[in-house]
């Protein structure tokens, strides 16, 4: 068994509630083996059932990753262990919505499939593209900053996202820049193999930056009937499961009105994520913060007006209004009436 500066490494507690497709993390046993490893007794150590990884689609939790690839980096003395399990990965590791992506009619049609479902293969993270000064850039932002393994998991990210442009736009595609949301390593070879571009640490954001004509490229056309069946697939798939973030919003910001902690920059810093990255995450929803915190505040004074026998200045500061009169305003503007109608004919 390998060791690390003489002592055997710590095995984490694995958590066990799924919210993640195993899919894009199926290289795990290859690079353990890879590395010298028997991928059973690792895996055993960790806690970790061997047959999680017979099937891409068995789900684990967003930590219980984070904190497997973890163990798996000390474990192997291996600290660019994140980036050999992420390079094993592209389209095919994330089911339906990679296919989605394979069969769009041009490459930026398939980054923007991966943006809208990639909730579907896993929680606690999610992609964007930005376009900017001819430039595109796919991003991978993790939610939660502080979740075991982030570094390991946010370096297979961009290897995973690296394969992926690289499938859909050729290999003649070449990127501009790989960013990564940590120090730079004491040895970055690995990646300057694997990636052959300039590399950028210490930055805030997982993302891969290229030319943005390279968007434009059209695909490989395939039967529209086939693109529709895909497509009917995967949003079936979103109706089922819903939009997580959204909803964890929307519950985070009940507490967060009625505690006073519901500013731009208080939401963000609670999902551990930049402000202007809840911003995109919002005008993709075809939303705004404002507009959500309006209809949950509608939402918090009817129930107010209609279970308590809170008065309507009582209402309007735990709404966070600074008196009634501008609560009033607000509610009149929600439902064409005011607060003390409302009670008065509920």
């Amino acid at each position: 068994m390998r060791q690390i500066d003489g002592t055997r490494p710590r095995v984490p507690k694995i958590v066990t509630n799924q919210t993640l497709r195993i899919g894009a993390t199926m290289g795990l046993p290859d690079a353990l083996a890879s590395l010298g490893e028997d991928p059973a007794v690792v895996l055993a150590e960790a806690g970790v059932d061997p047959r999680l990884f017979d099937n891409p689609n068995n789900r684990i939790s967003y930590s219980a990753r984070g904190q497997l690839v973890a163990y798996c980096a000390e474990r192997t003395a291996c600290p660019h262990f994140g980036l050999l399990v992420g390079q094993r990965s592209g389209l095919d590791s994330l089911g339906f919505v990679g296919l989605l992506a394979k069969y769009s009619t041009d490459v930026r049609s398939a980054v923007q499939s991966l943006v809208r479902f990639l909730h579907l293969h896993v929680r606690g993270a999610g992609t964007f593209l930005t376009e900017e000064s001819g430039l595109a850039v796919f991003e991978y932002q993790i939610y939660h900053a502080r979740s075991p393994g982030n570094e390991q998991v946010g370096d297979g990210a961009v290897a995973v996202s690296f394969n992926i442009l690289r499938e859909l736009c050729g290999s003649d595609w070449k990127p501009v820049e790989i960013r990564f949301a940590h120090r730079r390593p004491a040895d970055a070879t690995p990646y300057q193999k694997f990636f052959k571009a300039q590399l950028r640490f210490d930055t805030e954001q997982y993302a891969v930056v290229f030319e943005g004509d390279w968007l434009d490229r059209e695909l490989p056309d395939i039967s529209p009937e086939l693109r529709r069946l895909l497509q009917a697939e995967v949003k079936k798939l979103d109706l089922q499961q819903g939009d997580r973030f959204s909803d964890q919003l929307r519950n985070l910001l009940r507490a967060a009105i009625v505690t006073g902690h519901s500013s731009a920059d208080q939401i963000a810093e609670l999902f551990s994520m930049h402000r202007r990255t809840l911003s995109r995450h919002l005008s993709a929803s075809n939303t705004s913060l404002k507009q959500l915190k309006d209809e949950i505040r509608f939402e918090i004074a009817l129930q107010l007006l209609e279970d308590s026998d809170m008065d309507i200045v009582e209402i309007a500061l735990v709404l966070g209004y600074s008196n009634a009169s501008a609560f009033t305003r607000a509610f009149r503007r929600w439902s064409a009436t005011t607060p003390a109608k409302w009670r008065e004919y509920k």
